[in-house]
């Protein structure tokens, strides 16, 4: 008998659900992993590109020195990129501040930054 591991999107959630997830994991890190997935959800399926853009940018530019929330915010800018075809250019910079900090120092931000950023360079058509 064959088990199959399944890997499943998370859904985007409402708003006000995705803030206090994600205000109480850059309080206390023991919330990180119901915020990595309440993250990627919006990324991946809110059409509210202000609101997930915003939501990226805070979690890259609150949470702690490696926080695996770095690199997953990066890496969700480039969902964003992908799925809208625009960023906003703080969080482009952003996205390129986490990338180099990955590159600089996997154990401060890791190696999802880099993706994110790739993506963001891809489907922005930049360099």
């Amino acid at each position: 008998m064959h088990s199959h591991l399944s890997f499943e999107n998370p859904p985007a959630l409402p708003h006000e659900v995705v803030v206090e997830v994600l205000e109480r994991a850059l309080c206390d890190r023991s919330a990180e992993g119901e915020a990595a997935s309440v993250l990627v959800g919006s990324a991946l399926n809110d059409d509210d590109r202000e609101f997930v853009e915003n939501w990226c940018t805070e979690v890259g530019t609150r949470a702690v020195p490696g926080s695996r929330l770095l690199g997953l915010a990066g890496l969700c800018l480039g969902h964003t990129a992908r799925r809208f075809g625009r960023l906003s250019d703080e969080a482009l910079a952003l996205a390129e501040a986490l990338a180099v900090r990955a590159e600089a120092d996997p154990s401060d931000v890791d190696g999802r930054a880099l993706d994110g950023f790739d993506d963001i360079r891809s489907f922005l058509h930049l360099w």
